[in-house]
Order: C-alpha cells, then structure tokens, then sequence
C-alpha cells in the first residue's frame, strides 16, 4: 500500500512510502472498536452528578398535618419527595466510569480503525515540518495547501511540538496529536489523518 509524500505546502517530494499491511490493511474488527471509542469516552467523565435525597434536604421534621382525618394522604416530612421541593428518589450518586480493557484488544481496535481510514483513502503523508513560532494563520494555510479547510482534520506527529499544537488549538475542527497519545476515537472523529513521515515508524512500533 504505497502512499506519496508532501511537504507542508501540499506539492508532491517525489517520495511514496509503503504503509504496513499489518496495521493499515487489517479486515477491520467493528466490535473492538466499540469497546475501544465506548471506554474512551467513559473514562472521560468525571462522574460528580449528584442530587439531594431526603435526608439532605434542609427543613423541618416536624408532622405536616394530623394523621388522620384530612381526606388526604398522610404525609409525615415536608422533605417527602412527593412534595415540590423534596428529596429526590433513587437520584444520581458519584460514581467512576472507568473501565479497563486488554492492551491487545486496544491496539486491534486502533488499527482497525486506521485500516478504515486507508481502505477510504483519508490518510495524508506529510513530511516533518515545524513552525518557527505559533501562528494560526501558517497552520491555516498549512491545512488550505491541502484542500482540507473546513474538514475534521487530524494531525499526527511523532513529537510534541509546541508551535504545532498552540498555531492549532484556536481551530474547531483541527486536532494535533503526538504518536504516543493516538486513540481509536480520535481517528475515527476525524475526516482525514495527516501523518508525519517519521511518526509512521513509531506507528509501527506501538502497534506492531
């Protein structure tokens, strides 16, 4: 599966690359990316929902009205929640989402879905590049040079590099990620990866 490579301009170097059939050439396994984008996004809540049941309400608990007598129902707390401003009933707790799930099944799901993104031909090999400061102007025409302006697009790098990311982070639709932080959601949100020519041998390592 070989791909051409561009500069940070959008024109051709000339080179092509051979992308591993074992990671982006895979038969894709749904089921694993499911698990894989479903933990993801568990384990981003922070889980700090919370309402007052009747025993946190503040007020009185004294009896409301006699017992019997009234034609009514009887009531013993003003905090009953069949009363407007009462407790709530089985309401939400703290609780950790987390879940853990194995690291081989993590990067089956991770190439399955950069095998989707390759068989749909939404990868893009650049060559490294760096920006002398951040200017989101220059990432902007770093994205225009390719046509993906206005695209969910994905850049992925083999290192953190701190001009890339803040000339980016001004950009609803542009995400940059370093290799080692590369998720099966955050692929498969994107409309079109963009993959350094040196973070593909990193690729290869973390999911080989």
């Amino acid at each position: 599966m070989e791909f051409k490579i561009f500069d940070k301009t959008g024109k051709e170097t000339g080179e092509t690359v051979t992308l591993s059939e074992a990671i982006f050439g895979i038969e894709p396994n749904d089921h694993a990316i499911y698990l894989d984008v479903k933990q993801y996004q568990a384990n981003q809540r922070q889980g700090t929902h919370k309402t007052k049941e009747r025993a946190e309400i503040s007020g009185s608990t004294r009896k409301i009205k006699r017992q019997k007598g009234t034609g009514t129902a009887r009531a013993g707390s003003i905090k009953s929640p069949v009363f407007r401003g009462g407790g709530r009933v089985f309401g939400p707790r703290p609780r950790d989402y987390h879940f853990k799930l194995n690291k081989k099944l993590k990067r089956l799901a991770r190439k399955s879905a950069l095998s989707y993104k390759a068989k749909d031909a939404c990868i893009t090999i650049v060559d490294d590049f760096m920006l002398d400061s951040p200017k989101t102007k220059e990432f902007i025409s770093f994205l225009q040079g390719f046509s993906f302006d206005g695209k969910k697009t994905l850049l992925i790098t083999n290192q953190n590099d701190p001009n890339i990311y803040l000339s980016s982070r001004n950009l609803q639709k542009a995400r940059v990620l370093p290799t080692s932080e590369l998720s099966t959601f955050e692929i498969l949100h994107a409309d079109q990866l963009i993959i350094t020519k040196s973070s593909l041998d990193t690729i290869e390592i973390l999911l080989q």
